[in-house]
């Protein structure tokens, strides 16, 4: 359909003057879904994206199927065990959500099937299932459902004994459940009207739905969330700012005592605690740029009685998981993820870290259930390998692998991986890791990059097999680790931020320049897709360099920066001043304003481009896709491709199910194939 025929949103500007800089606004009322030009305009831009589509349905349909044909659709997780069971999930061809099941420690013990979602699911567009909890006694099983998308769960018990529901249920509770170890407490997170979670409640088994406040954050800056112990002897309430943290811990056995704070928080100070013995253990950033680990008898809480375990070194340290006899150690070395496994040897700490052979991966701890095991397990990936689940012997310090996952119609002979170096503006180094078919570099072709760089979130690579789908059509596929991220530490993620944001996009915009320049792609053939704020990162690379891409995604994008950072009612705006800042500061103002997508749209030609958006999203609000594609649509002056493609049944992560989600993938690649011209 020609851009003639796109929707325009009515023009009705409101002028603001804050800091001495004036702006107009003129559809701001899209942030009202109730206005009366509201959802008219969404339905109307999804119209003309499904009959700008529409000659891509037949190859959207291959994609699926491609898609699907790569799948094992009846496949198993590997069982782990937990208490006297063995517990696991699995899907079963044709159905879009998994089965969580159990069976006994009995070679021949019979299946009993704990929760199957795709039930839960009949008669709604969308289902997820958020926190899942047993009881210490593996008889009640807690879980959250969530029909709308918008991240709050009814909470309901099943009988596992009996296959019953228990009478009652929580409503609009948060993420994080957790039982004390008396089988009938149970603790649950709920959020303020901002969408931030500030209280921990508990209940009963026994009184569902009766509920006590065990703990309120005031503080509009800190997320609270609950967890328990590997021990499982304690439970640890952490309140957590972008730049500062606190604990209170429960004792599990005795969960109607107060909570008791572990150490006060100090502004810019972030640490965590985990329960190893006799011992806490505290990963702290307080005089450690980097984080180092500390202990402290589990008796002696005071910042007093804190010594030295393992120093600050230039591997930032990120999570530590103990067990009995020995604990694993998460950090960050050369840009990649690292697991060190940690044994006492008399007075010393005997160091084994996990060995990698790889150009660049994913590594992160597996289900490790058990705190007395001589045995951890741990996943890992890369861009040609497919996600493995190992298990290494804390005796023999060797590794095995237990499964790898299924990737059908995948040779692994006719695809590699490369890591390329881009310099950034500034002199930086910054990697770009690349999938691609051997021999693909012979010519510049058409290549999709993905960015993030914000929250020091790092990107890590794994094995999408949807993106052969691209390869065997002559594209490359790679990720840009800019800055903002973690990849390379805490300074990665602090040269990406607040007055330094820039840096993100600078960063990717020579990474793009690099691919350009060492002939792996052109402008007219690399398309670009980012996130949530990998979608402001695209937002501010199209208003920077529209020249440099052929075709830009940006999923729920964070594009209406000082809105939303001026609007204390928007869900989570104050917990992201520590972030970006706060424009109502005016030197924090400035950055801002430097960047933010919406505020710097201009006239000039823009590269093909789809937003997608959630009506339900209470992350990013769908009004911020949608205001930027109504100015876009203003300003722009040439005639490319502008979707915008609001899910007006699901938020943040969009379409729920396997299925939903390959349906997904397959439209937005029919996007870039049709927007770069290279349909086939």
């Amino acid at each position: 359909m020609p851009e003639s025929q796109a929707p325009r949103a009515p023009f009705r500007p409101v002028t603001t003057e804050l800091h001495g800089d004036t702006r107009v606004d003129g559809y701001g009322y899209l942030k009202d879904r109730e206005d009366q030009d509201t959802i008219p305009y969404l339905e109307r831009e999804n119209a003309f994206t499904d009959s700008t589509m529409d000659n891509t349905e037949e190859l959207q349909e291959t994609l699926f199927n491609e898609f699907l044909s790569r799948i094992e659709e009846d496949d198993q997780s590997v069982p782990y065990r937990y208490g006297d069971y063995i517990y696991y999930d699995r899907t079963e061809k044709g159905k879009a959500y998994p089965i969580y099941c159990r069976k006994g420690l009995a070679p021949d013990a019979p299946e009993q099937i704990l929760l199957d979602v795709n039930l839960l699911a009949e008669g709604h567009e969308y289902t997820s299932v958020g926190s899942f909890a047993l009881s210490p006694n593996h008889r009640f099983l807690a879980f959250g459902v969530d029909h709308a998308g918008n991240e709050l769960y009814d909470v309901v018990i099943k009988d596992l004994d009996t296959g019953n529901m228990m009478p009652g249920k929580v409503e609009k509770a948060y993420y994080g459940l957790e039982w004390a170890n008396d089988n009938e407490t149970l603790f649950f997170t709920r959020t303020d009207e901002a969408h931030r979670p500030d209280r921990l409640f508990k209940t009963l088994l026994s009184d569902l739905g009766k509920e006590t406040l065990v703990l309120e954050e005031p503080d509009d800056r800190f997320f609270l969330s609950v967890g328990k112990s590997q021990s499982e002897d304690y439970i640890f309430i952490s309140l957590d700012s972008a730049i500062t943290s606190e604990v209170h811990v429960i004792d599990a056995k005795t969960p109607n005592n107060p909570p008791r704070l572990f150490a006060k928080r100090k502004d810019g100070v972030e640490y965590s605690i985990s329960h190893w013995n006799q011992e806490f253990l505290i990963l702290t950033n307080d005089g450690a740029q980097n984080f180092k680990l500390l202990r402290t008898p589990k008796d002696q809480w005071g910042s007093d009685a804190w010594t030295d375990f393992i120093q600050e070194s230039d591997d930032t340290l990120q999570a530590v998981l103990p067990f009995k006899d020995f604990f694993a150690l998460y950090r960050r070395h050369d840009g990649l993820p690292e697991i060190v496994i940690y044994e006492p040897k008399g007075e010393e700490l005997a160091a084994h870290v996990i060995q990698v052979n790889d150009a660049t991966w994913d590594l992160w701890p597996s289900a490790n259930m058990m705190y007395d095991t001589d045995v951890f397990r741990y996943g890992y990936t890369s861009m040609t390998t497919p996600v493995s689940t190992l298990e290494l012997s804390l005796e023999t310090k060797e590794s095995k692998l237990l499964k790898k996952r299924p990737a059908p119609g995948y040779n692994p002979e006719l695809y590699t991986s490369s890591r390329v170096w881009a310099t950034s503006k500034d002199g930086t180094k910054v990697p770009i890791s690349i999938f691609h078919k051997k021999g693909r570099k012979a010519a510049p072709g058409p290549f999709l990059l993905y960015g993030y760089g914000s929250y020091g979130a790092s990107y890590d690579v794994y094995y999408n097999s949807r993106w052969l789908s691209l390869l065997d059509r002559g594209f490359a596929v790679g990720i840009a680790h800019i800055r903002g991220g973690g990849e390379f530490g805490r300074g990665w993620k602090l040269k990406g931020k607040f007055e330094h944001k820039t840096n993100s996009f600078q960063d990717f915009i020579d990474c793009a320049e690099t691919l350009v320049s060492e002939n792996w792609t052109k402008p007219e053939l690399l398309a670009v897709e980012g996130r949530s704020a990998g979608g402001l990162l695209m937002g501010g690379i199209m208003n920077m360099r529209p020249d440099l891409f052929g075709a830009v995604i940006a999923g729920v994008p964070f594009v209406d920066v000082i809105n939303t950072l001026l609007d204390e009612t928007i869900p989570l705006t104050v917990i992201e001043w520590e972030e970006w800042g706060n424009p109502k500061v005016e030197k924090e103002y400035g950055w801002i304003r430097s960047y933010s997508p919406y505020d710097n749209i201009t006239a000039q030609a823009y590269p093909n481009a789809l937003f997608l958006a959630g009506l339900n999203d209470p992350r990013v609000g769908y009004w911020e896709p949608a205001k930027f594609v109504a100015k876009l649509r203003e300003y722009r002056t040439n005639d490319n491709l502008l979707l915008l493609k609001t899910d007006m049944g699901s938020g943040h992560g969009g379409a729920s199910g396997r299925y939903g989600r390959l349906r997904d993938d397959a439209f937005e690649f029919a996007f870039v194939l049709k927007a770069l011209g290279t349909v086939k």
